[in-house]
């Protein structure tokens, strides 16, 4: 059984049912309650409810954290990254299903990560998520049948060692986990191509669905083959854009954690919906960085201990400074941990500016 409606076995009906009892505190706050949906986080988790649970109330936190359900309306990429950035979306393949495009060759990994947090770059490929989710919503109401999942073409041509280049080949790999943590039983076809193989996705793509310049009829308004009012082409990114040319930043704090080890602070949050706020840059290479919750009763200073809000990552914030903030649910004390606990040779310095925010329209002091 392929554990998609009209097509389940017994048992997997019976942990559909399970697993939406078992959300149901939650079942609101997701994008979309239907069982074609749940049925996805069980398949990607070969029906296991528990972990299917897990991982859907993992992804409630990561709507929440990343503030996904506005994300479309409310944010929109820097400049660079809407410029540079190649590809997008265009078409539908023969079964409905939109057809996304990721256009390599001419894409400048090294100058879009000068110019842009690594953050950004999640943050934009999180709001091309959404867009297709929304996209695959439009097409079953116009088609009549369930659309779930889209087709990905890779246009390889041009790919060289620049797209190697490991600080772009490691964001790529934390964008593909981000999908595969959040966007489950999404992809149903993944092509890739080179300028000669392009005859192949005639197999798959109507050719009033394929641009021109990729052996289809579509053409923009004005007959232009590239259709550019769909794709984006990139392009080698002007220093203009870059980061360390353009803004000098001035941090709080500056200090040299040693190999192998991380240094902590405690900022004390006394009302609910504090936002605590972050800058931090480091020199000559990546640091980690995580946010944590001191649970009350546990004075400890492990990390171990504490309730993981942001776990400790590597960013890159040699290349470019990076920026974010949290809105603190609950007050506490919450602990920013810098990390080279990894780093069996280097000591790394790290300029910072950690402040606490009071919620918009709060008369009270925080200390």
């Amino acid at each position: 059984m392929s554990g998609r409606v009209g097509d389940l076995s017994p048992k997997q009906t019976g942990a559909l049912a399970q697993f939406r009892e078992k959300i149901a505190d939650v079942l609101d706050q997701l994008p979309n309650q239907t069982d074609h949906y749940l049925l996805r986080w069980l398949r990607a988790r070969s029906f296991n409810v528990p972990k299917s649970e897990a991982m859907i109330r993992k992804h409630l936190e990561f709507r929440r954290h990343m503030k996904v359900d506005t994300i479309v309306d409310d944010w929109k990429p820097p400049e660079v990254i809407e410029r540079y950035v190649a590809g997008g979306l265009c078409g539908y393949d023969r079964e409905g299903s939109p057809v996304w495009y990721d256009i390599i060759g001419p894409l400048d990994p090294k100058g879009l990560l000068l110019s842009a947090s690594k953050q950004d770059c999640l943050r934009t490929k999180v709001r091309d998520a959404e867009l297709l989710r929304q996209e695959c919503e439009k097409q079953s109401k116009k088609l009549g049948k369930y659309i779930e999942s889209i087709t990905i073409i890779y246009d390889c041509e041009g790919l060289g060692m620049k797209h190697l280049w490991k600080p772009a080949v490691e964001v790529y790999g934390e964008i593909l986990t981000m999908f595969e943590e959040n966007y489950p039983e999404s992809l149903k076809k993944v092509l890739l191509i080179k300028a000669n193989w392009k005859e192949v996705l005639r197999n798959y793509v109507d050719a009033d669905q394929l641009p021109a310049v990729y052996g289809g009829s579509m053409t923009d308004p004005d007959g232009d083959p590239l259709c550019k009012t769909m794709l984006r082409y990139g392009g080698v990114v002007p220093k203009s854009y870059y980061v360390r040319d353009s803004i000098k930043m001035k941090y709080d704090q500056c200090i040299t954690i040693s190999r192998g080890s991380s240094y902590q602070l405690d900022y004390e949050v006394l009302f609910p919906n504090c936002v605590l706020r972050w800058q931090f840059a480091s020199e000559g290479s990546d640091i980690g960085f995580g946010l944590f919750l001191k649970t009350k009763g546990n004075e400890t200073k492990k990390v171990e201990a504490m309730q993981a809000i942001l776990p400790s990552e590597r960013y890159n914030s040699h290349l470019v400074p990076e920026d974010g903030s949290y809105t603190c649910e609950e007050p506490g004390i919450y602990v920013v941990r810098f990390d080279n606990t990894y780093s069996v040779l280097h000591s790394k310095k790290v300029s910072f500016t950690v402040d606490v925010l009071l919620p918009e329209g709060h008369t009270g002091k925080q200390a």
